[in-house]
């Protein structure tokens, strides 16, 4: 049997108990030295992963996972632009793996349309009202509705019927607008 366990051999192989003799089938080409792969590779490799890291710890693990996931799946016709490509390709997603797996940190993303404003003011006070005074009409109205009475993005684009974008893009200007005006005073 060859030093390499990645390399099969066709052999016949008797038992006793069997009268027909089985057979080993060859894996296919033979596959590069290994060791020299490893050689070639990891160093880089573990500057690219400590790179993201900031971990020795880490990094020699995270390094070590990555060979054992991505030889495996290695060809031995591949350059060695492709491995080194591979190799960092599986980097990221060995990463990312522990980060999930040790963080265990969802991510969600927030609907904004359809998510109500709580930070909505219960009151509006005196400075509030003599600088909605001093804004255009629909400018006004897109705030008092996010800002005062708290409603969502598609709330007020419905209430004002404009659709989503515009209330989006109204809003950010009204709010442009009133920082201009405040910080005219």
């Amino acid at each position: 049997m060859p030093s390499n366990p990645a390399t099969y051999v066709v052999a016949s192989v008797t038992s006793p108990d069997a009268p027909t003799p089985l057979h080993v089938v060859d894996s296919g080409p033979p596959v590069p030295d290994w060791e020299a792969v490893y050689r070639d590779h990891v160093g880089p490799l573990y500057r690219f992963v400590y790179a993201r890291t900031g971990n020795h710890a880490d990094a020699e693990d995270i390094t070590s996972t990555v060979f054992m996931r991505a030889l495996p799946r290695l060809h031995a016709e591949v350059s060695a632009a492709e491995l080194r490509g591979y190799l960092r390709a599986t980097a990221r997603t060995v990463i990312a793996d522990v980060w999930r797996d040790r963080h265990r940190t969802v991510f969600e993303e927030i609907d904004e349309e359809s998510t109500p404003n709580h930070d909505r003011v219960d009151s509006a006070s005196p400075d509030v009202e003599s600088l909605l005074q001093r804004l255009p009409g629909n400018y006004r109205t897109v705030l008092e509705l996010r800002f005062l009475r708290g409603y969502s993005v598609k709330e007020t684009a419905t209430a004002m019927g404009v659709s989503v974008s515009n209330a989006k893009v109204m809003q950010l200007r009204a709010l442009r607008r009133a920082a201009a005006i405040e910080a005219a005073r």
